[in-house]
Formats: structure tokens, sequence, C-alpha cells
């Protein structure tokens, strides 16, 4: 079968063996030029323009992956429209982190196996296969429908995990042209088609997938324990402050159905933040709350790495 058809439809070729842990370099190759495009900084200089276009889908593209990706389609922590549900499962996409179907299927399947036999991406077997080589291997690439029957029901988020390179695809092209705009209309700002393609989509979304990432290798070997799971789940602070509130690791590890991963003030959790913006605009609402009794038995560990 063409490697094209592969690359443009997830579910056209069934793996040999979907079990097997083998790095599989014909699916692999979209990731590794998408790291291999990080090289064109060095001939594409960046603008002030450029930079903060980057920020700007970094942190917005970070917000749908916390709040959609995994709290709402993997943990249901609260309820939202349809439309909302695909558009931010949509943005979600754009960050090249496989579909939304794929990707809370998976996590769903880490907190059923978390550290054990069947967590594919447990750092038992190594920090850089659990930060990143579980993502190459033939057993990562098959979407676990059975895991996510609830949403797999509807046929726009089915369509957008089956072809999930429509959405980063989309946002290249509209980056190329914003900048190319800009060029024409708005040379002050001393930007391009190219220079936001490298700097707003490669840069950014290189960025938030090794930040996304780091919260199954980091925060399960780095950080505090303040309740004692049955895991090897952290609180890492740095994690934190990168993915907008998901390196309080061991607290959504605890009570993971909670809307809110920073339980107490000092842990700042951006993506609750939005959240509680999005209820008050009623584009979300029955917010799971922090179970009370999260606050009477929590406890540091004795010895916190």
């Amino acid at each position: 079968m063409s490697h094209w058809k592969i690359w443009l439809d997830n579910e056209s070729a069934p793996l040999d063996d979907p079990h097997s842990r083998r790095f599989n370099l014909v699916r692999c190759l979209p990731f590794i030029l998408l790291h291999l495009s990080i090289l064109l900084v060095f001939w594409v200089p960046a603008s002030a323009f450029a930079l903060g276009v980057a920020l700007t889908l970094y942190l917005i593209r970070a917000f749908a992956l916390t709040a959609f990706y995994h709290r709402y389609f993997a943990h249901k922590s609260f309820r939202t429209h349809r439309w909302v549900q695909f558009l931010f499962a949509f943005i979600g996409a754009s960050a090249a982190q496989r579909g939304p179907l794929w990707w809370s299927g998976h996590h769903r399947q880490h907190h059923r196996h978390t550290d054990k036999e069947g967590d594919l991406h447990s750092p038992n077997q190594g920090f850089w296969w659990s930060h990143m080589l579980w993502f190459t291997c033939n057993a990562s690439f098959a979407t676990p429908y059975k895991q996510i029957p609830e949403f797999s029901r509807f046929p726009e988020l089915r369509w957008l995990n089956r072809f999930d390179w429509v959405a980063p695809l989309t946002l290249i092209g509209t980056l190329f042209l914003l900048g190319q705009l800009c060029a024409t209309y708005f040379p002050g700002l001393n930007t391009n088609g190219l220079q936001l393609v490298v700097w707003g989509f490669v840069v950014s979304t290189v960025a938030l997938l090794h930040a996304t990432l780091a919260v199954n290798s980091l925060c399960h070997r780095f950080g505090r324990r303040r309740y004692d799971t049955d895991d090897l789940s952290r609180n890492n602070w740095l994690v934190a402050l990168l993915t907008l509130g998901e390196g309080w690791h061991n607290n959504h590890h605890k009570y993971p159905g909670a809307a809110r991963n920073g339980f107490y003030w000092w842990e700042l959790d951006p993506t609750y933040w939005g959240l509680k913006l999005m209820e008050r605009l009623g584009l979300v609402w029955q917010l799971r709350p922090v179970p009370a009794q999260a606050y009477q038995g929590s406890k540091l560990a004795q010895n916190p790495q």
C-alpha cells in the first residue's frame, strides 16, 4: 500500500503486529520531519510578531489539549455543546499529537494500567521510552475505540481522528497566507509566510509536543507525592507551568475525574481558570469539583525527590 495513503488515512492499513513495540519508520516520517524542520530557524530569523504568534498558538493549543483532549474526552470532567466539542478537538488536533479519540483512548489505558504491564508509556522501560519512543512504535498507532465508546459515536470526531493531518495542514496554510498578507500590507511587522510557518507552527508545535510528553516522563520520576497512589505519579511545578496545569500529576492520578488539577491556590492551573471562564459564558457546565476528601487525606511523601 502507498505510504501516502497510510499517512493520509489512519485506518487505511492495519498494522501487521499492532502490539509490537518495534519502531515504525514509515509511519513516523512526519514526526521525524517535524523535528528536522526545527533546523530552519538557522535560515529563517524570528521577528517579534512571529514570536508572538508562536506563543499565542502554544497557549491556545495547550488549552485545547489539556481542557478537551485530556479533561473532557479522557475523563469527562465537564459537559459542553457538540459544536464546542468539535471546535476544540480540531484546535487540539492542529498540535500534531494525533486525533482526539486516539489521544484520549490511549490516556484511558494509561490510567487503567499506570506504571504496570499494559501502560504503553511507563517510565519502568526508561526515560526516553516514556517520553517519546512509545509514540513511534507499532503498538501506539491504532486508536483504541473500545476505550472511548461515548465519543466514538460522533461521526465528526471519528473523521477528525481518521484524518488528523487536516488540522495541522490547515493551520500551516493559514499561517503562510497570514504571513504573506502581512508582508504585503504591513511590512513594518518584518514577517512573511515562511517565517510564520517556521516559528508559529514548527517551533511552537515541537515545544508543545515535548511539554505534553513530559507529563508521561518527568511527572512519573521527579516531583512531590502528596497522595500515596499505587503508581509513580508526582506533582511537578515546572511541567505544570509548561502545560497550563497538567504537571499536578499526583493530584490528578488520585482524583482523575476532577476538572481542576491544581488543588490549592498556589498550584497554578490556567486550564481550570479557562474552563471557569467558559462556564460563565455558557460554553461548558457541570465542572466536576475536587472531592472534599482530597483536602482531608493529603500528605507529603516522606522522601520527595
